[in-house]
């Protein structure tokens, strides 16, 4: 069975979103990692407000490896609307989005990557359907912002690996245990 990965970028206290400029690491060991993460996705499972951003700036971006990833990945949005963007290789996804998740899974193919879509991660972590987190974590304290991890019951995971750059981001892959 094909896994989930949730990728994302956080605070040392948590936050995932807020509007200032905390993660100021974009150094070179930070998209050494990223090309590790989606090297193995072939499929990215996002919510519409995540497509509705990105579909106006990935495409004309050149960072890579993710402008080049994102852009040629199929990308199931899940909305309850049609997607007013063209962006290729995206498919609007009308099902729940734990049923569409658990689908996928199902079928043949590589890793399903969740990367930003804060609110779908929250989902699919309560549903116990996401199977490995890649976090990077900034040296900063942001004190306010939305968190992926809010609301969750317990969970244990288990650390796979660490790495730390020479700026104090760390790097942190884990696996659920159960």
């Amino acid at each position: 069975m094909r896994k989930v990965v949730l990728y994302h970028l956080m605070s040392l206290d948590g936050v995932a979103y807020e509007d200032g400029d905390w993660l100021a690491d974009d150094g070179p060991q930070l998209v050494t990692y990223l090309g590790r993460v989606i090297e193995s996705q072939d499929d990215v499972v996002m919510g519409r407000r995540t497509y509705d951003y990105w579909a106006g700036y990935w495409p004309k971006s050149d960072f890579e490896p993710f402008a080049g990833f994102i852009n040629g990945t199929r990308k199931h949005v899940v909305t309850s609307t049609a997607l007013t963007q063209e962006w290729a290789n995206s498919t609007a996804v009308a099902a729940s989005a734990t049923d569409h998740v658990t689908a996928l899974k199902r079928q043949p193919g590589r890793d399903i990557g969740i990367h930003g879509s804060i609110f779908l991660a929250r989902t699919l972590l309560q549903a116990g359907l996401i199977d490995e987190l890649r976090l990077v974590v900034a040296p900063a304290v942001v004190g306010h912002g939305t968190r992926v991890f809010e609301g969750e019951t317990l969970q244990q995971w288990r650390l796979r690996d660490l790495e730390r750059d020479t700026n104090g981001t760390l790097f942190l892959d884990y696996s659920r245990t159960a």
